[in-house]
């Protein structure tokens, strides 16, 4: 009996633990199943539409002809001080392995 109520205590957490684990994913698993709510609906709708949109535009949605001249300038201008080059991909990095001199001790 006293080995059962030194036990109680761990075997109480272990339970509670596991209960609280279940109901997080019970509910987490209902609010999938649940309806999303007007808004949500509307915002995720906006979202699948725009990107439509800008995968048919090839770029940014409604920009006219202003956008691309501004773009086109600061491009140039971005190419001037940083000496040219495509400024829309990443730049290459080439390390060089430096030349080490073997010391002998004295």
């Amino acid at each position: 009996m006293q080995r059962l109520s030194q036990l109680y205590p761990l075997l109480r957490s272990a339970v509670s633990l596991q209960l609280r684990r279940n109901l997080g994913l019970t509910a987490v698993a209902f609010n999938k199943a649940k309806e999303l709510d007007p808004v949500q609906k509307l915002f995720v709708e906006k979202l699948r539409e725009y990107t439509t949109k800008s995968k048919s535009a090839g770029g940014v949605v409604d920009a006219g002809p202003e956008y691309q001249r501004n773009l086109n300038d600061e491009l140039t201008k971005l190419q001037r001080l940083y000496g040219g080059g495509d400024l829309t991909k990443f730049p290459d990095f080439k390390f060089v392995e430096p030349k080490l001199e073997e010391v002998t001790p004295k």
